[in-house]
């Protein structure tokens, strides 16, 4: 044991179990609590699936391994072996009793050592990134990521990987990154929609997984400059088959994450009871009119035709126990390439999704305009320039369909399902207004 084994090391979860005890393991990772006490001294190995207290006691390992578990320190990597015993007073209630124990890297000192201010922890995030909550936010946004790819290829969706680098914007100009593209203006990419519409005429049903990039002043507890969008679009999908689909998405996601990360929703003791709400569809849906009606008697001075905030979404979200739609949005603060309703001209066919429990909107879609001449008539009622929208003016030109779309904020969606406060904690590196760091 004086080199790194290549093989026969277990993971904490592989010997936590009953069967296991009385039987000699080895195990490697990192020193997440260390404590001294005369004769023994306890430490707590972590590694990608938990936590075990390893006990070595001096008189019953050799020099050396007693040497190295005196010098050890916080966060160093080593290797141990050991036999599994059951103790209850042990995190888990498993305990490794050591034989013997390598360290691979010693720590320095390590700069985290509990009680540190926000901005202290996002400076230091490339070291917080190890600790046991973020770890399980990290693993409920894979199993979240994971039931989205599963519900999509079993469902018939295609995946494809549009471009973040565009010439145009895709909902106007007020938040794009501006950049330079050589020796033209190019922007960092809101949305990947436009793009999707475009695959439609060949694969029909169609997603991508992408960044994307909003340069909004705002930082509050839901905001990012960088996150992850899951967009859809279907042909001959209309707005009410797309909200389906997306409500049919959000139910089998919720059930995917209940079943794999029971133990993480217990460690963020997030309440599971609200999340099994979440698994029953359809989701209650209310018009935008009737939104702005319950705002007022809740005392909120907001108008017909004003656009839903945070703290409206907020109070919205008292209503409900599960996720609802609100859908039929005033013209003028949805996007252009929305189709307006035709029994109502002055509303748009779009839909929200809103998460309970004041999390407010996840999903954001719509019916798309498919006529020419109308979608042509609602670019230059914004004043946009019909010649950067000209290849996808040609989508309605040639062989147009109706169709409908959807994206999904993912950390958003990771917010609500695992219960906490604050977008910064769902993505590994947060980026927002004035934090590019690490």
């Amino acid at each position: 044991m004086n080199k790194m084994p290549g093989e026969g090391f277990l993971k904490t979860k592989d010997v936590m179990k009953p069967e296991m005890i009385g039987k000699e393991v080895m195990l490697r990772g990192w020193v997440y609590r260390k404590r001294h006490i005369g004769a023994k001294i306890f430490i707590v190995l972590r590694d990608s699936e938990g936590i075990i207290q390893c006990l070595v006691v001096k008189n019953e390992v050799d020099e050396k391994t007693w040497e190295e578990a005196e010098k050890i320190t916080r966060e160093s990597s080593f290797m141990v072996k050991g036999i599994v015993r059951e103790d209850p007073r042990a995190p888990g209630g498993y305990e490794l009793k050591v034989t013997w124990l390598r360290i691979v890297g010693l720590s320095d000192v390590f700069p985290i050592r509990g009680g540190e201010g926000i901005d202290y922890l996002l400076d230091k995030r490339h070291l917080w990134i190890r600790s046991r909550k973020l770890t399980a936010i990290m693993k409920i946004k894979h199993s979240v990521l994971k039931a989205a790819r599963e519900y999509l290829v079993r469902n018939g969706w295609w995946e494809v990987t549009p471009p973040i680098i565009t010439a145009s914007a895709c909902e106007g100009g007020a938040t794009l990154f501006e950049m330079k593209y050589f020796d033209r203006k190019a922007y960092l990419s809101q949305s990947a929609q436009l793009y999707l519409e475009a695959l439609i005429f060949s694969l029909e049903k169609v997603w991508s997984l992408t960044p994307s990039f909003r340069a909004e002043k705002s930082r509050t507890r839901r905001h990012l400059a960088e996150y992850w969008h899951l967009e859809l679009e279907g042909a001959w999908y209309h707005m009410e088959d797309m909200m389906k689909v997306s409500e049919e998405l959000v139910s089998y996601i919720v059930k995917r994450v209940l079943e794999e990360r029971s133990e993480e929703l217990e460690f963020l003791k997030r309440d599971k009871v609200m999340l099994e709400r979440a698994l029953e569809i359809p989701y209650p849906r209310i018009k935008y009119d009737e939104a702005i009606e319950i705002l007022q008697r809740k005392g909120f001075r907001i108008e017909w035709g004003e656009d839903l905030g945070a703290d409206e979404e907020r109070a919205l979200t008292e209503e409900f126990e599960t996720p609802f739609f609100i859908t039929h949005f005033p013209k003028q603060i949805k996007a252009f390439y929305m189709k307006l309703d035709p029994q109502r001209p002055d509303v748009v066919l779009g839909f929200d999704m809103l998460a309970p429990e004041g999390y407010g909107e996840i999903i954001g879609g719509s019916e798309r305009e498919d006529s020419y001449e109308k979608l042509l008539q609602r670019i230059h009622e914004l004043g946009l320039d019909p010649k950067e929208y000209e290849w996808y003016l040609d989508l309605r030109r040639y062989g147009s369909v109706p169709h409908s779309g959807f994206g999904l904020g993912v950390e958003r969606l990771v917010m609500w399902i695992s219960g906490i406060d604050h977008i910064r904690d769902t993505i590994p590196f947060p980026r927002f207004r004035e934090r590019v760091y690490p």
